[in-house]
């Protein structure tokens, strides 16, 4: 299940109902100081009931308690839905099956607190259930009640397992159809299911887990932030062994009981007044807990180091989790991060959000990030970027990206355009520096040899770095483009071999870039490190080194001759000739040889032809 939506309710300065569309990848929450950014992040923790997250009377908008409101609430809607689910006994059926979904077809979980206590008074699931009196009942309906009521119905021949409870409610539900639905709320507490609350639990259980990284923890003793991701890691690897725990406990409770019901029948025989007086049964369940951390050196605890020290956990973390191969957790993971920049080096702010955004392309997981820095703001994906502001009343409002929000959004951030178009005449927007190495090396040296007629910088072509087309930074700088008038493209990897998601994101880039009438440009191969000549490297370093067009090149050449995946071009490919750049980029077009990067060069600056 993914997090769809969050919409707050009476909640701190949220005073009418406010929905926060989330991103199916990355979400950033931008906007001016005590705005309610971070109100979003913590109104998800304790949705979500993470640790040291819990309501309180203080939670209370103010001015709807002196309405006399008694409530505030947050509700959370799913999608990326399961097809099916066993909710009870091993039979499977569905949410949709069962009308647990909204009118939008989510579910959606509400959360109630008191005004008064800041306690819980009731989790619901608000749903288009069937409005029938009877129908509306079967989920809270005993086994025995089923029973009695599929058989008034006179559907008892249509059930085939008459011991699955989710059958005799599907076949319930087909005899009475046509029926009306309307929007309902479930109330969990009281009861999915009277005799095991099961069908909650297992739907809980199918909940993304979340993890929130607040920016303004005490340096305590108890201060969890630099062993929380790890300890994060802890609760995904129990949930990715549910089954295997689920089934030992079943073995050890067996186990004791065997044990429990002997020792009655050996009572029995001595004192039986006694021994049936006695029911064997286990007060609750095992709590599972490990507790993980990292130990500091000569035994000083992580978190009595600097705050920037416990953030570079944080951050390599993040950095491990992009990196490793994502067979993850069945359960999807929503991190939350507020503030990333806190007590780091520019250079870590950077470094960090790049690896969130690699992170977020994992398909299960998802990233929400509040920031106020613009460099960082302007790295983050238009599609997922919320304003939060004011309107005239100074209620809190969260605007989704159109143009006119965008501008609003990066001026009160301070986004700027990536320098350089002052001296332009044209520009390629490119996605890094590495690009920025590879465009200008392959056109000066194909110009120096004579295989093309001018460089990009003969012609006043530049191109323009801005951290991912699809930016905040890439639409203020191609707007500046635009408004100045210059011609400008985009060139970008291909990531041909990479995953599904990187392909589509590439197609929408496209169709976003040509749907202005502008030249769009990508790689044959997957990446520009698949241009390098493996003979150039091999008489460089001695090392020999083999690749395709479509595999992880960087990662490859990076790994076999010790350098940083991300330094690759920028220490290797100055160092390639003419000949191997025409060589490395040969292709067949309709029968006739071609150079793909010659060609791309006289594009470029055509642009300005």
């Amino acid at each position: 299940m993914r997090l769809k939506s969050v919409k707050l309710t009476n909640f701190r300065g949220y005073q009418t109902t406010t929905a926060i569309p989330i991103d199916e990848a990355m979400t950033g929450i931008v906007g001016r100081n005590d705005y309610g950014k971070s109100t979003i992040l913590e109104a998800l923790a304790i949705f979500f009931e993470t640790e040291g997250a819990k309501a309180d009377k203080s939670d209370m908008n103010c001015f709807s308690l002196a309405t006399g409101a008694e409530q505030f609430e947050m509700a959370c809607e799913f999608d990326g839905l399961p097809a099916a689910l066993v909710l009870d006994e091993n039979a499977e059926t569905s949410l949709a099956q069962e009308y647990l979904l909204n009118a939008d077809s989510a579910l959606e979980i509400i959360k109630t607190f008191s005004a008064g206590s800041g306690k819980l008074v009731r989790t619901s699931i608000r749903c288009q259930h069937p409005s029938d009196a009877e129908l509306s009942t079967l989920l809270s309906l005993k086994m025995v009640d089923l029973k009695k009521l599929g058989e008034k119905r006179g559907i008892a021949d249509q059930v085939a397992d008459k011991r699955v409870a989710s059958q005799w409610r599907h076949a319930i539900r087909a005899e009475a159809e046509p029926f009306d639905c309307q929007e309902t709320l479930l109330d969990v507490s009281k009861g999915l299911s009277a005799d095991s609350k099961s069908i909650w639990e297992r739907i809980e259980a199918l909940l993304p887990t979340f993890a929130l990284f607040k920016s303004d923890r005490e340096s305590s003793d108890g201060d969890a932030e630099a062993k929380n991701p790890l300890q994060q890691a802890v609760k995904e690897a129990q949930a990715a062994l549910q089954q295997e725990i689920t089934a030992l406990e079943q073995q050890i409770e067996a186990s004791v009981l065997d044990v429990a019901t002997r020792t009655l029948d050996k009572l029995r025989e001595m004192a039986p007044e006694l021994a049936n007086e006695l029911t064997p049964r286990f007060k609750e369940k095992p709590k599972w807990t490990f507790s993980f951390t990292l130990d500091g050196e000569n035994g000083i605890p992580i978190n009595k180091r600097g705050s920037g020290v416990r953030r570079l956990i944080l951050l390599n973390f993040f950095r491990a989790e992009a990196e490793k191969v994502a067979v993850g957790t069945h359960r999807n993971v929503i991190y939350a991060i507020e503030e990333p920049e806190t007590s780091q080096h520019p250079n870590y702010q950077m470094m960090l959000m790049k690896a969130l955004l690699e992170l977020s392309t994992q398909a299960n997981r998802q990233i929400v990030v509040t920031t106020h820095v613009p460099a960082l703001a302007g790295l983050m994906p238009i599609e997922g970027i919320r304003y939060v502001t004011r309107d005239d009343n100074g209620v809190p409002i969260v605007k989704m990206p159109t143009a006119d929000v965008l501008k609003q959004a990066a001026e009160s951030l301070g986004v700027l355009p990536e320098s350089g178009m002052e001296r332009a005449k044209g520009v390629v927007l490119v996605e890094g520096k590495s690009d920025v190495t590879f465009l200008r090396h392959a056109a000066n040296t194909l110009k120096a040899d004579g295989h093309i007629e001018s460089s990009l910088a003969d012609v006043g072509v530049v191109p323009i770095l801005i951290g991912g087309c699809g930016s905040v930074k890439h639409w203020v700088t191609l707007n500046l483009a635009d408004d100045l008038g210059l011609p400008w493209c985009v060139f970008l990897d291909s990531d041909i071999g990479g995953s599904p998601e990187q392909i589509v994101s590439l197609a929408k880039r496209r169709q976003e870039v040509e749907g202005r009438n502008r030249p769009f440009y990508s790689t044959r191969k997957r990446e520009i490190e698949n241009y390098l000549s493996p003979e150039m490297i091999e008489q460089l370093t001695g090392v020999e080194v083999s690749f395709t067009e479509t595999c992880d090149a960087k990662k490859i050449i990076g790994k076999a001759v010790s350098i940083k995946a991300d330094d690759v071009i920028d220490k290797l490919w100055p160092l390639m000739s003419s000949e191997q750049i025409l060589q490395c980029s040969m292709y067949q077009d309709n029968g006739k040889e071609r150079s793909e990067l010659q060609d791309l060069i006289r594009n470029l600056v055509a642009l300005v032809a």
